[in-house]
């Protein structure tokens, strides 16, 4: 522990404690931006908001009703093991309850496996660009975090996909997680059935594989494999889903795993922050699995704007690969915060990768409509000399 015993910073002086160096040093997660504040800072009566890959549609209407009824019941602790979404999950994908775990959304779960599997000195592996979280969870478990770059997933495209063989070079007997975030968030892109069986084959035992499939519901290729059925037959291979995304739930914070081996879960269950599932998020998750129907509609309407939003964005010259998520990536490189800048300033807010690229949700179709004008304007701003 770190102590300064000089001039006191705040009211009554004294010792100051000090984060570990390594927290100290850690970036912040930076979350989409409120539209109503931007909107307020332009002075526009409304910004749209493409940077978060939430759905547009409004709450399920079961969805609703089960958190009415449920408010009444706020007085008292939620279940602590969410029994009743965990018997649900285990029905719907035929597995036992004691293969499932739930927490506060899937990134939680993410950080309660870096802290049931990794010591100081192991590592944890991952594509990159992937998820922002993986890093941050590396350093603040101890272990190191191992990028393997992206390879292009085209003939003269730029690297927005998996290198599984790159992956599977980088594990070592250090190796305790792998994640293989598939859609990969930020590009959208996703590997298919044959490399994946592949990877997960060759992989050590000792090595947990996790699946992580946060846009799993929003896949349209065939060829791009469901991991719980890869998952089935492997000890070492966990999934990882969230109620956040197409389930409409991002507000509730609500996600999943599930693992072949049911002493993963319950290593994930042994670091769970207690009553971290609510119990409005436990009513609202079950709601929403029984109107599975109306959930595989809103999907199909994504998907189909997310094609009318990439062939949009590709006409106007923009390198756009197929998304399997409800999202696009804009590969631009060192003009990527430049032009999402230039995207607020017109009350459009996406979502930069300084020096790599730009992130954008697929809103409804008003909303992507505004998005085109906006890069319309940006473009003809440019030729005006």
């Amino acid at each position: 522990m770190a102590v300064s015993l000089g001039g006191p910073p705040g009211r009554g002086g004294g010792v100051v404690v000090e984060a570990r160096p390594v927290v100290r040093e850690l970036p912040a997660y930076k979350p989409g931006r409120n539209p109503a504040d931007l909107a307020r800072e332009i002075g526009v009566d409304r910004a749209v908001k493409l940077a978060s890959n939430e759905v547009a549609f409004p709450p399920l209407p079961a969805v609703v009703q089960a958190i009415a009824a449920a408010v009444a019941e706020t007085n008292r602790y939620p279940d602590n093991g969410a029994v009743v979404l965990t018997a649900a999950l285990a029905e719907r994908y035929g597995v036992d309850p004691g293969q499932v775990a739930t927490g506060c959304g899937a990134v939680t779960l993410c950080q309660e496996l870096a802290q049931a599997y990794n010591d100081p000195g192991s590592s944890i592996a991952f594509a990159w660009r992937s998820f922002e979280m993986y890093p941050l969870l590396a350093s603040v478990a101890g272990a190191r975090a191992v990028r393997v770059p992206l390879v292009p997933g085209r003939p003269g495209g730029v690297p927005d996909t998996h290198d599984l063989d790159g992956l599977l070079a980088a594990i070592d007997e250090t190796t305790r997680l792998a994640f293989v975030c598939n859609p990969n968030n930020p590009t959208g892109t996703a590997v298919r059935r044959a490399e994946l069986e592949r990877f997960l084959d060759a992989v050590p035992a000792q090595t947990l594989v996790v699946l992580d499939e946060a846009y799993r519901e929003f896949v349209t290729d065939p060829d791009v494999p469901d991991g719980l059925e890869l998952m089935r037959g492997r000890p070492n291979v966990a999934v990882l889903r969230t109620f956040s995304k197409a389930w409409g739930l991002a507000g509730l914070r609500v996600g999943y795993l599930i693992a072949e081996d049911p002493a993963v879960a319950e290593a994930v269950r042994k670091t769970h922050v207690p009553f971290s599932v609510s119990m409005l998020a436990q009513a609202a998750a079950v709601a929403a699995l029984g109107s599975e129907d109306e959930v595989r509609a809103r999907c199909a309407a994504v998907t189909a704007e997310r094609e009318r939003l990439t062939a949009a964005l590709r006409d106007r010259g923009f390198d756009v690969a197929d998304s399997q998520a409800n999202f696009v990536w804009l590969p631009l490189g060192d003009d990527a915060a430049g032009l999402a800048a230039a995207l607020e300033a017109r009350a459009v807010i996406t979502r930069p990768f300084a020096g790599e690229g730009v992130r954008v949700t697929v809103g409804s179709p008003e909303e992507n409509d505004v998005l085109l004008a906006a890069l319309d304007q940006v473009r003809d701003d440019a030729r005006v000399p």
